[in-house]
């Protein structure tokens, strides 16, 4: 294979449109799928003509692959867009690598895993922790579970955007890593949210208490990187509560499913829980501190 590969992206959301910026920088083909077309046509316009390709259908862009990177909101769309229509699948590359890099949960890459073998399509499970801003710094984690030599073949694509791929075992450790980080950095962000509230409702101004926790041993890239998101209302939108709520659910249910203890996330999904029934569903989850602050 050449230096040039062609690489799909099925789900361009905020993450998708900056993979694809980085990989066609690298010199990759991108080709482009969305279920709201326009999302893929806007992106495709705006990269360099002759280097990306919105399709009509999965199923188009997808035969023209060697890679497919599929980042949905959830394993069930993933499992439904791949899998639904037998045609979706029929008629790819032989060498084609399908990759899932949302976070879908265990049983879904579980499933995903098994359905693609029975096709002779080679899968791997590789979501990632990071943001937008970590794809075009590329300092992304990848954190990869399939067979391993698949996972080879896929590093020179994640090396468009990541600073590293950990190889975890068979197809489903990478979703079971994921929702292990993902716990801690809900958790912190409860922390983070509970700890504004504390020290604002004494006096301190809120962006005098984020100095402070910048310079503080609790000050992680997770801490200085939502910064904005903390202090200012109007700030983007990264991951939605309503996106917290649905890895929660993963996290609380792989715990249950692997009999391990999770006291801390029962507590934490119930905060958020509170704050998406206030209204909060759609906000960034650093919009948390805000709700604490106003309850």
């Amino acid at each position: 294979m050449s230096n040039q590969s062609h690489v799909a992206i099925l789900g361009v959301g905020k993450m998708g449109a900056a993979m694809a910026k980085e990989l066609v920088a690298a010199g990759h083909s991108v080709h482009l799928w969305n279920r709201n077309k326009n999302v893929a046509d806007e992106l495709a316009a705006a990269l360099p003509q002759g280097s990306t390709h919105s399709h009509n259908t999965a199923h188009d862009a997808l035969t023209v692959a060697d890679f497919a990177i599929c980042l949905f909101t959830n394993g069930q769309v993933t499992q439904s867009v791949l899998l639904d229509d037998p045609q979706t699948l029929a008629g790819v590359k032989s060498n084609l690598i399908v990759i899932d890099m949302g976070t879908s949960g265990v049983e879904s890459a579980k499933a995903l895993n098994q359905a693609l073998a029975l096709k002779a399509i080679a899968f791997v499970d590789a979501p990632v922790s990071g943001s937008v801003a970590t794809i075009a710094a590329h300092q992304l984690l990848v954190m990869a579970s399939g067979k391993e030599s698949d996972i080879k073949k896929v590093e020179p694509i994640f090396a468009a955007f990541a600073k590293k791929t950990a190889f975890l075992g068979v197809a489903g450790a990478g979703q079971a890593m994921k929702l292990a980080v993902n716990l801690i950095v809900h958790s912190l962000n409860a922390a983070v949210s509970e700890g504004l509230a504390l020290a604002t409702a004494n006096g301190i101004q809120a962006s005098a208490a984020y100095d402070v926790l910048e310079e503080s041993v609790i000050a992680a890239p997770f801490v200085k990187y939502k910064r904005a998101a903390f202090l200012d209302p109007a700030a983007p939108v990264a991951m939605r509560i309503d996106t917290v709520m649905k890895d929660m659910g993963l996290i609380l249910g792989l715990g249950q499913a692997s009999d391990t203890s999770l006291t801390a996330a029962t507590g934490v999904r119930e905060l958020y829980a509170h704050a998406q029934s206030a209204g909060f569903d759609d906000q960034d989850m650093a919009a948390l501190f805000r709700y604490i602050r106003e309850s």
